[in-house]
């Protein structure tokens, strides 16, 4: 594992944590391959759930923009779209732990999982038009599947915050616990379901995520066309710098 993530495994239960604390958690390409890795070798190594969390004050807050170019992005199971063709396919439940602030990835990724957890000091922030870009991780269709689609416009076309209190109200996760208390609260729950019947809990779970598969990865497989005709655009370029010149 690099040293801006790592797993660890206890009684079924695989806590994958990003761990770079000074770059609010920007997924680099160690980390969106490091997660991917961790999600796809869960059967060779007995997981029965996953758990994400992140380390300070940011669950993650998506790509790490330095990157945003770097060509491993296009591969076919490379960056993030390596990630998200795991996070599609894993067996097992996941649970998010957010620990903070959470922007592009970081606020994308709930949907995905069956339980999301937040401490008071989470914070959610969708800047992809802001950035000349456009949405990702099927947000354009699984957002607004859990969040109404006037909620999830809103957020989507204005960028606007979105608070930990509002994400619970809005539907985006499941409960709201004291941050020194997320991660124990976020792993009881993932050994609750650790513990269950294995193909039951597979089967359920898999039976769940069907009803919504075929859409979310027609949106997924748009939205890869979509950013690819605008990443790297005059708009894009413009946005990116002037993000650097203020930062």
């Amino acid at each position: 594992m690099s040293n801006q993530l790592t797993v660890q495994d206890n009684n079924g239960v695989r806590l994958i944590s990003w761990t770079r604390p000074e770059a609010l958690n920007a997924m680099s390409i160690d980390m969106w391959h490091g997660t991917r890795d961790a999600l796809d070798s869960v059967d060779d190594d007995g997981i029965r759930c996953v758990v994400f969390t992140g380390s300070g004050r940011a669950f993650t807050v998506g790509q790490d923009l330095s990157e945003f170019a770097d060509p491993r992005h296009g591969e076919a199971d490379g960056g993030f779209r390596g990630l998200m063709r795991a996070v599609s396919q894993v067996p097992v439940p996941m649970v998010a732990a957010v620990n903070g602030m959470a922007v592009g990835f970081g606020f994308t990724l709930l949907p995905w999982c069956e339980v999301s957890l937040l401490s008071p000091d989470a914070r959610f922030k969708a800047p992809f038009v802001g950035l000349g870009v456009t949405t990702e991780a099927a947000a354009s269709v699984s957002l607004a599947t859990v969040m109404t689609p006037q909620l999830a416009t809103w957020h989507l076309l204005t960028g606007e915050w979105l608070s930990a209190d509002q994400a619970l109200v809005h539907g985006l996760a499941t409960q709201l616990v004291p941050a020194e208390e997320l991660l124990s609260a976020s792993l009881a729950i993932a050994e609750r379901f650790a513990a269950q019947p294995p193909n039951a809990m597979r089967t359920t779970v898999r039976l769940i995520r069907e009803g919504r598969r075929q859409g979310w990865q027609a949106a997924l497989n748009r939205e890869y066309e979509e950013m690819a005709r605008l990443a790297g655009s005059e708009e894009n370029i413009a946005a990116i710098s002037s993000f650097f010149d203020r930062s």
